[in-house]
C-alpha cells in the first residue's frame, strides 16, 4: 500500500476507534491528539523499506532494519506490535508528558497500517519469524494506487457517516 492510502487508512481507523469507543482513552480523548498521533505512527512499519517515506528520511535507521528482517519482515508482525505497545505503554514516555489519548492513538496508527497492508496480495508474516504470511487480498494494485485511493477516501467517508 502507498504512504497516502496507509495515512487515509489510519485516519478511517481512528474514527471507527473513537466512535467504537474502544478504549476509555479513546472515547474520552481529544480528536486533535488521536488523529494526528494515529498519522504520526501509520507509516512506521515501513522503516525496514529505505525507499519509503520514512525510510528515505532515516536511511540510518531503515538500511539496518532492512538488511536484517527484509521488508515487510518483523516491523509487520505481532511481536513489533506487541514491543510498540510496551514501549507507548511504558513509563518513558509518560514521563515525556504525553497524554493517554496520544499514546493510544499511535497504536491505532500502527495497527492500522498492519491491517492495511494484509488487504494486498502480498499479506504481513503476523507471526514472524515464521514466514507463513496473513492477508486478505482485496485491492489488487491495478492502474497504479487508484483503487486503493478509492477504497481509503470511501472508508474515510462511511467513517465520518457512522
Amino acid at each position: 500500500m502507498s504512504a497516502e492510502g496507509h495515512l487515509l487508512f489510519s485516519i478511517a481507523c481512528a474514527i471507527f476507534a473513537k466512535k467504537s469507543e474502544v478504549t476509555i482513552e479513546l472515547t474520552m480523548g481529544d480528536w486533535w491528539h488521536i488523529i494526528p498521533s494515529a498519522l504520526l505512527t501509520s507509516l512506521l512499519p515501513d522503516i525496514d523499506h529505505p525507499q519509503s517515506v520514512l525510510g528515505q528520511r532515516l536511511r540510518w535507521i531503515a538500511i539496518p532494519i532492512a538488511r536484517t528482517f527484509g521488508h515487510r519482515g518483523f516491523t509487520h508482525s505481532l511481536l513489533a506490535l506487541s514491543s510498540v505497545i510496551l514501549l507507548f505503554q511504558s513509563d518513558l514516555l509518560e514521563r515525556f508528558l504525553i497524554p493517554s489519548d496520544v499514546l493510544h492513538g499511535m497504536i491505532i496508527g500502527y495497527c492500522s497500517h498492519l491491517l492495511s497492508d494484509m488487504l494486498t496480495p502480498a499479506g504481513i508474516p503476523l507471526l514472524w519469524p515464521f514466514s507463513l504470511r496473513f492477508g486478505l487480498p482485496l485491492l489488487q494494485n491495478y492502474k497504479g494506487y487508484q483503487l486503493e485511493r478509492i477504497f481509503c477516501i470511501c472508508l474515510v467517508v462511511f467513517a465520518f457517516y457512522w
